[in-house]
């Protein structure tokens, strides 16, 4: 610290900046995913099935190589189990 003390009071300072940054953040992202399950709450009024919206954006996050390896993958143990066709 230095002689006058001004470290500690900078560092709690910047400590309170972070810590108020984050708490913002934290509440914009709860609005979020409240105004997200609103859309999904829309969907299904309309006749969508939410759990097949959420499997459709997860494989848009997905490029088409991961897509490709996770149905190969599903269709070998779904055949193993005698699940196919």
């Amino acid at each position: 610290m230095g002689a006058d003390g001004t470290e500690g009071t900078v560092a709690a300072s910047q400590l309170r900046g972070f810590v108020d940054r984050i708490e913002q953040l934290e509440a914009q992202k709860q609005e979020i995913a409240d105004l997200i399950k609103d859309v999904f709450g829309e969907a299904k009024a309309t006749g969508f099935d939410a759990k097949a919206l959420r499997k459709v954006i997860a494989l848009r996050k997905k490029d088409e190589d991961e897509r490709a390896y996770e149905r190969e993958t599903l269709d070998l143990y779904l055949a193993a189990l005698g699940m196919m066709g």
